[in-house]
């Protein structure tokens, strides 16, 4: 099987095209310096040249704060792109991949986000994604939605490495206390994902490691399986202002992903101990 990965870079499409490879499929992974996913032709000459038998679409722009105020920019790579892509999907007959956000939700409630609730993005950046959702679902037939959250990997910055990188100057730390998700490693993720896109069950799915937690209960995990002398002060989104509104309920449910009979994920604690490992 031939596999298109944008966003091969990325922390999740980097470890996509490291797992295809282990399998022994075909993958081509496309960085934004490899791919201009704004130029509708060169989307169009790039896939059509490969004709690969599925996509997998990881390129986004996910700059949440920064969305706000380049909200032209935002729209192009994450609506105007996965436009270009699923319609040359569509010229060579790809199955295609879109891996969208828990910020489609506004966040609001204590109850994980089913597969079928309505998304009600509360940012800009959550608008773009659920808009890039409905261009899939409105050209495509053979089409998986999958949302992810709190997403880590080796490749590129996130949650754990900062945390880790102030552990070296800071022992005490305020971290948010009332958003609560489920950490996911992209490790984890990635043999799921290429699972799914061998099959036809198409639709609608959320993905993450199993268990939730809050960003301040993360950290105190992660500076004790380091042994690292961090002490951990749960605070208030009010408390820590960002341009963009922030999900305080990023729970996903994956009831769909086990009615389709796919594995779920380890637990994040588990996971984070392997990722610490290989770090």
């Amino acid at each position: 099987m031939k596999i298109l990965v944008t966003g091969s870079t990325g922390q999740l499409g980097y470890d996509v095209v490291r797992e295809g490879v282990k399998r022994g499929l075909d993958m081509i992974g496309f960085g934004s310096k490899d791919l201009n996913l704004v130029n509708e032709q060169v989307v169009y000459e790039r896939v059509n040249a490969i004709k690969p038998d599925a996509i997998i679409h990881c390129a986004a722009y996910t700059a949440v704060d920064k969305a706000e105020g380049d909200q032209e920019n935002c729209w192009d790579v994450n609506v105007n792109g996965t436009k270009y892509l699923v319609n040359a999907a569509k010229a060579v007959k790809a199955k295609f991949m879109y891996i969208s956000s828990d910020y489609v939700f506004d966040g609001i409630g204590e109850v994980p986000f089913k597969e079928t609730d309505e998304p009600n993005p509360a940012g800009y950046y959550g608008l773009t994604k659920y808009e890039g959702e409905k261009v899939v679902k409105s050209v495509l037939t053979d089409w998986l939605i999958v949302r992810i959250s709190w997403v880590y990997g080796i490749n590129g910055h996130n949650f754990v490495k900062t945390m880790l990188r102030l552990s070296e100057t800071r022992n005490e730390l305020n971290v948010v206390g009332d958003q609560v998700g489920s950490p996911t490693y992209t490790l984890d993720l990635a043999p799921l994902l290429l699972d799914m896109i061998q099959t036809n069950k198409f639709g609608i799915y959320h993905a993450t490691n199993e268990g939730y937690c809050n960003w301040a209960e993360f950290a105190e995990e992660i500076f004790r399986i380091t042994g690292k002398k961090v002490r951990v002060h749960s605070i208030r989104t009010e408390e820590y202002p960002t341009v963009a509104i922030r999900p305080k309920n990023s729970r996903l449910s994956k009831q769909k992903l086990m009615e389709q009979g796919f594995n779920p994920l380890p637990t994040w604690k588990d996971s984070l101990k392997r990722f610490l490992r290989n770090l």
